[in-house]
């Protein structure tokens, strides 16, 4: 099977996802409130699935689905202000054809790039359970093992770092988790054969509005990411 058609049937499961009942709950009762903004627009309120470039050498490990962005949208960091800086970031590098995304049907593309989460259902006050997390864990391994040609992961957050290096503990590629820092601009390589580990903060609006995370701190993170690449 080929990477296109693996990921097709793997986010076909993602979307068809029940395994949490609290995360159904919530994603259901965002989509029925509606934030006044969007009151009468369709809502997803469904699992999001990853997306970008089946060839991609750069993964990016968000978090999980903005109440109402992704959730909203279907799309990864797509129709809120965290994708605002992301996708623009990602633009200015040459990892997405245009600065911003606020449909699933706005044409955007990614190029060399591929981005997923470690939780897929927009979870209450943005603080996945445990128990959730680890429900969710067998579609990141899935990820990885079909984008076999990534050569930088960009962790968004230190539960995106945490995330990916659970994944290699459960795999047996690193015995511990403990050496590896979350810092922004920090840098890990885990395994001699595999990708570099790069840490940003997540563009959330929490970090962007206070300025910890900037426009240009978000933007050195892929530029960074592209010079590993190379």
């Amino acid at each position: 099977m080929s990477e296109p058609e693996a990921l097709r049937v793997l986010n076909d499961e993602i979307v068809n996802c029940f395994r949490c009942p609290r995360l159904v709950a919530w994603r259901e009762e965002v989509g029925r409130v509606q934030r006044r903004a969007y009151r009468g627009e369709p809502y997803w309120s469904r699992p999001v699935p990853g997306f970008g470039d089946p060839d991609a050498r750069l993964l990016i490990v968000g978090l999980a689905p903005g109440a109402h962005g992704a959730n909203r949208t279907g799309r990864m960091f797509t129709g809120d202000r965290s994708g605002e800086f992301l996708y623009r970031a990602l633009y200015e590098n040459g990892f997405a054809n245009q600065p911003e995304s606020i449909s699933r049907e706005d044409g955007l593309v990614l190029q060399d790039a591929y981005i997923t989460a470690p939780v897929r259902c927009v979870p209450p006050d943005n603080k996945p359970e445990l128990s959730e997390i680890l429900n969710c864990r067998p579609y990141l391994v899935r990820e990885l093992e079909i984008l076999k040609r990534v050569q930088v992961v960009v962790t968004l957050g230190g539960i995106g770092l945490n995330a990916y290096l659970s994944v290699l503990k459960d795999c047996g590629r690193i015995t511990s988790r403990a050496a590896f820092r979350f810092g922004h601009g920090v840098e890990h390589r885990p395994c001699a054969d595999g990708p570099v580990v790069l840490a940003s903060y997540h563009p959330s609006q929490q970090n962007t509005a206070t300025g910890k995370l900037t426009r240009e701190m978000l933007r050195g993170i892929f530029a960074r990411a592209r010079e590993l690449m190379r």
